[in-house]
């Protein structure tokens, strides 16, 4: 009687399997593994501006199709209850200006949800401040308002009716100084003087090698300016912008040649154009031609200011 064959205690080896090929990763997942921030970060970023972009949209739907105010009023809301929120003020540029001014005029709003905040309203109030030349602000999504200051320079002291105000180049009043703080800056004195501060700039640039040597300048009348110099004289010039520019400009050339600063005179005075007028404390007086363009001064005039030079 035939046997069947014994079956084999080993296991029947089985045909190895195809290696599954592994999918390279893509140009968008190389950018990302690129990145030096996580996945759950990017999440966050696309999830915030695809909700930002919805926000935005509602609005302008809302505007176009004329949906009550209210509605766009309650959409806006919500961005704000997500997040969307005023939470932090970032102020830059801001030197001189006391910020805590520019943190209310930002938090001065009806509502904190970022869509409701109002830029221009904000930028606008800023500028009413001395202070404020120019004012830039926006939002940095999805909680900061950046708000970016230009300061204005003070230019002169503006010293009326006895008190002192920093002005800049302009006039434009920037706030209150106290003697004993005063700046190293020009002093002009009387009521207009403020206004009159560009002019006396320009003025200014006609003898710039006088400039340094003026103390104070008055604005006489509403109409002139009177110069007063560190070494004590003061100088009347006439009015109307050229004629003071033109006078300013012979006196510098004359302190040039006869050294007119520094010898005693109390005031000299140019208002007419045919001749300078120089006093001394005594009350004595010497008149000289204040122009070289007329020719020579007349020899006993010139002669007698000379005398009194040296």
């Amino acid at each position: 009687m035939s046997r069947a064959p014994a079956k084999s205690g080993r296991p029947t080896a089985r045909r190895p399997s195809a290696k599954r090929k592994q999918k390279k990763p893509s140009i968008i997942d190389r950018i990302l593994a690129w990145l030096p921030i996580s996945h759950h970060t990017l999440q966050r970023i696309a999830t915030w501006s695809i909700f930002a972009l919805a926000v935005g949209a509602a609005l302008i739907v809302a505007q176009i199709f004329g949906i009550p105010g209210a509605v766009g009023t309650a959409v806006a809301e919500q961005a704000g209850n997500a997040g969307f929120r005023v939470e932090q003020i970032e102020i830059r540029g801001v030197k001189r200006m006391d910020q805590m001014t520019v943190y209310a005029v930002a938090l001065e709003q009806k509502s904190r949800a970022m869509p409701l905040v109002d830029l221009n309203q904000i930028r606008d109030k800023l500028l009413q401040y001395g202070w404020v030349q120019d004012a830039h602000v926006s939002r940095r999504l999805p909680d900061t308002l950046l708000i970016r200051i230009v300061e204005r320079t003070p230019a002169a002291v503006w010293q009326n009716e006895g008190t002192l105000s920093l002005i800049d180049r302009d006039g434009v009043y920037l706030e209150p100084v106290s003697a004993d703080a005063m700046p190293d800056l020009p002093l002009v004195i009387g009521p207009g003087a403020d206004r009159q501060e560009p002019a006396y700039q320009t003025l200014m640039t006609s003898a710039p090698a006088l400039k340094p040597k003026v103390r104070a300048a008055t604005w006489v009348g509403n109409r002139r300016w009177d110069l007063l110099f560190d070494t004590g004289e003061t100088l009347s010039l006439p009015e109307g912008t050229d004629e003071a520019a033109k006078a300013l400009r012979t006196f510098a050339e004359r302190d040039g040649t006869l050294r007119l600063l520094g010898k005693g005179w109390l005031k000299i005075d140019m208002r007419d154009p045919d001749r300078m007028v120089m006093r001394k404390p005594d009350g004595s007086s010497r008149i000289g031609v204040p122009t070289s363009s007329q020719g020579s001064a007349p020899a006993s005039a010139d002669r007698a200011a000379s005398r009194d030079q040296v």
